[in-house]
């Protein structure tokens, strides 16, 4: 069991010289990273609803995102003042390129601000994010698919570069650790 409180910066007593986090100006104690139609009214409503009822300041995003737009800056702000982030991994969530441009800049905060991260393996295996494979790499496929039919030289080449982001991010987050939630 994950328990929040010893794993939040500025939770526990101890602190580090590596911490950048208690410098920062954090509106939200948990930015909560999901697909919509997958998990939403399911599982990531009731985490939602746990974690607000523990006393967490939770940015959940109301709003259905359309592929391929840019990711909102209120978005990115939420996720840079925030804490920690939790990444509800499901068997769709890597066809939206807003929940992997969602994801790119958790793993940032991570790196530089050591935000903490926790991934969800929502009825997936962490094999398969990791590797791109099963609903992972048909994801990935379509977004290449994409890449490749743009015409548009400037954009292809701007696909290109959030297709390696992407991949290392999918990653990069299989390998933190995490929980399944499978059958709960």
């Amino acid at each position: 069991m994950v328990v929040l409180t010893q794993l939040l910066p500025g939770s526990s007593s101890s602190s580090s010289t590596h911490d950048h986090n208690h410098d920062r100006d954090h509106r939200y104690d948990v930015f909560l990273s999901f697909r919509g139609a997958d998990t939403r009214n399911r599982f990531t409503d009731h985490l939602y609803n746990a974690l607000v009822d523990a006393d967490f300041n939770t940015f959940l995003d109301d709003e259905e995102i359309e592929t391929g737009e840019p990711l909102k800056p209120e978005l990115e702000n939420a996720i840079k003042s925030s804490k920690a982030s939790i990444v509800v991994l499901s068997k769709n969530y890597a066809f939206s390129t807003w929940c992997l441009d969602e994801l790119v800049s958790i793993l940032e905060q991570k790196r530089n601000f050591n935000q903490v991260v926790i991934p969800i393996f929502y009825d997936v295996e962490p094999t398969d994010v990791r590797k791109q494979q099963s609903s992972f790499g048909e994801a990935m496929a379509r977004h290449e698919h994409r890449m490749e039919a743009e015409a548009n030289a400037e954009k292809r080449n701007h696909w290109a570069q959030n297709m390696v982001l992407w991949k290392r991010a999918l990653t990069e987050v299989a390998d933190l650790k995490g929980k399944d939630a499978k059958d709960r």
